[in-house]
């Protein structure tokens, strides 16, 4: 922990951040003009308070396959992908802060560590949720989906 400055120099902080906006550049990029080719033929309402991509694609008359399978890949890819970066992080910092002597120093991080962790599912679960409540959840209540999408968009930001 004591390295940061020698190992996070503004070029490798450069990097990651590049990194990060092509990884989401690649990820939402694809949806917009996956859901161009289709055609809409029912009533251009979406049940959200924002644009869901699995919401319209319920609009569209055309066979949204390719969409779908598409999403759920995403959801899969962008979470497996996370959560093993995530994991390797933590055993990584739990390496380092079982090497510290003091038993109260080590409490103390591992504190931090949990809540951490806590942070990382309040963003995780509802992503985890809303995705499979549409995907699996199609004889549920629409009051359902709706506060869903509302969870995930609200629940983060506001924790």
């Amino acid at each position: 922990p004591l390295h940061y400055s020698t190992i996070l120099t503004n070029s490798v902080i450069g990097k990651i951040g590049m990194a990060c906006l092509l990884r989401s550049m690649g990820v939402v990029l694809p949806t917009p003009l996956l859901l161009r080719r289709y055609h809409y033929c029912r009533v251009n309402a979406l049940s959200h308070a924002f644009c869901l991509h699995q919401d319209v694609l319920k609009l569209s008359c055309s066979d949204a396959r390719i969409n779908s399978v598409y999403g759920l890949c995403v959801v899969i890819a962008t979470l497996g992908v996370d959560s093993v970066f995530i994991l390797i992080s933590y055993v990584l910092i739990l390496d380092a802060v079982l090497s510290i002597a003091s038993r109260e120093e080590r409490l103390k991080a591992l504190n931090t560590c949990v809540s951490h962790v806590c942070v990382v599912l309040i963003f995780f679960v509802p992503v985890i949720g809303v995705s499979m409540v549409h995907r699996f959840g199609k004889h549920l209540s629409p009051i359902v989906h709706i506060l869903m999408a509302d969870i995930y968009l609200l629940l983060p930001p506001v924790l």
